[in-house]
């Protein structure tokens, strides 16, 4: 895939010719509404099979094309540079994808092995639905990188009936859903919730239903709640006991606990709590997981982070999610929901000590509304990055983007004058998370939450892996 973003005084069509495509796919891939009215900055998802490079000291266009089985000429119109020996370093080129001719004889298996690439990923890329039938003299595109498998969960807090045609919608790029979420009571007990729907449409997908129990709501922290169960033995097991029979009989396949704001004097009562809990659950056949608050080093202070004891987590449960995001707050001040600089920081600390291979990845998929001047006591809007577009759309906004924290954010007088400041998820955005996943090693990432419409998000999702199924 390729991230375009518009610029002033373009239109679609213009750009579908530049990539060699049909504007249909541009919209289907994007979920443009109006394909008339495109935001200056704003970034579009092209479903071409082609990669990125950067340019180095000493390149030419002749030198980057003959590496990348393509054309000086290609090369020019795929980045709309009108001088060929204006490229320096640090440029970053699209690089359209090298191409085959099909030889009488071949099979997808033959051309395959010579490129190093599936024949599955070949077929594809190329929309081939039987691999058997391909005939000599056709033209195939040659994927441009091995990708890899990533589990991918996402929390719904939309429940009942309503859970189902989102779940209908995105949950073929899920390995787990997680419906948000069974409260904990004093006694043990739980707070019911209507998962039924959920979990049916779920399994419809081939998505595992995983259940997520905690100790907060909306209107209350839970610190408390969660210290008088993590500190009685009784009301542990109860807990547990309570979980397990929720578990079979609605058909979960797993656990996951989401205990926050626990008391810092509560630290090592919690890893009691979830190392019976990991082994309870194993015993019974049930995979089991945490999620944790976004830390940075082992003596971060908060109510948050101190309890949350990332190497025990690491080590008791089979994968831990890291909320990576909130940063910018629905009550806080404007700034970036899930800077990618911030949330490098927690994985250069995660990484130290939990296994990658056990790190799911928290992303957000939603946008937040400010008014200005922010003051103390006010509480953003939130909306999906489809509304967030459309509203920059609707009063002429430019995107901007803070290439530090990756996120695009805009600036908009409303009807009544008001002036307001938008930060959302973009492709860009969303790729940069993609990148640190692969860079990091990271066995997943874990959405919340589903239920805001993203489409480039699960585009570029399904183009950078393979998403593992139950």
């Amino acid at each position: 895939m390729v991230i375009h973003v518009v610029k002033a005084g373009q239109t679609l069509w213009q750009i579908s010719e530049i990539y060699g495509v049909s504007m249909e796919s541009v919209i289907a891939a994007n979920g443009l509404a109006d394909p008339d009215r495109l935001a200056v900055g704003e970034a579009l998802v092209i479903p071409v099979e082609w990669g990125a490079y950067t340019v180095k000291s000493g390149d030419t266009l002749w030198k980057i094309a003959q590496k990348h089985g393509t054309t000086p000429e290609a090369l020019l119109k795929a980045n709309d540079i009108a001088e060929p020996d204006n490229i320096a370093p640090g440029l970053r080129l699209n690089v359209p994808a090298a191409r085959h001719r099909v030889m009488p004889g071949e099979t997808l298996y033959l051309i395959g092995w010579r490129y190093g690439v599936a024949p599955a990923e070949l077929a594809r890329a190329n929309g081939i639905s039987d691999p058997n039938m391909i005939s000599a003299g056709a033209e195939l595109v040659i994927p441009r990188r091995p990708r890899p498998v990533l589990g991918v969960n996402g929390y719904i807090y939309m429940l009942g009936e309503a859970a189902v045609p989102i779940i209908d919608e995105v949950g073929r790029h899920l390995t787990y859903l997680s419906p948000f979420a069974y409260l904990i009571k004093e006694d043990g007990s739980l707070q019911q919730i209507s998962d039924g729907p959920a979990i049916r449409a779920a399994k419809e997908k081939n998505a595992a239903p995983m259940m997520a129990v905690t100790n907060f709501t909306a209107t209350s922290r839970g610190e408390n709640l969660a210290s008088l169960v993590l500190n009685s033995p009784e009301r542990m097991e109860a807990l547990l006991s309570n979980c397990l029979d929720v578990m079979k009989r609605k058909g979960y396949k797993g656990l996951n606990v989401d205990f926050e704001n626990v008391l810092p004097k509560d630290r090592e009562a919690y890893n009691a709590f979830l190392e019976r809990a990991a082994a309870l659950m194993h015993k019974n056949g049930y995979f089991f997981s945490t999620a944790v608050a976004p830390k940075t080093g082992p003596a971060q202070a908060g109510l948050l982070y101190e309890a949350h004891d990332y190497a025990a987590h690491g080590r008791l449960a089979d994968f831990v999610i890291l909320m990576t995001y909130e940063w910018g707050y629905r009550k806080g001040p404007p700034q970036a929901i899930s800077p990618i600089n911030r949330i490098r920081e927690v994985l250069d600390y995660a990484v130290s000590v939990i296994p990658p291979a056990k790190i799911y990845l928290g992303f957000q998929i939603y946008a937040r509304d400010w008014k200005l001047p922010f003051k103390a006591g006010d509480e953003a809007a939130t909306f999906s990055p489809q509304e967030a577009v459309a509203l920059a759309v609707e009063y002429g906004a430019e995107i901007l983007y803070d290439y530090a924290a990756e996120s695009p954010y805009f600036r908009y007088y409303d009807s009544q004058g008001s002036r307001h400041e938008v930060w959302f998820e973009d492709a860009r955005s969303a790729q940069a998370k993609f990148d640190a996943a692969r860079d990091y090693g990271l066995a997943g990432i874990s959405y919340w939450a589903l239920g805001y419409p993203f489409p480039q998000n699960w585009v570029l999702l399904e183009d950078n892996f393979n998403i593992k199924k139950m």
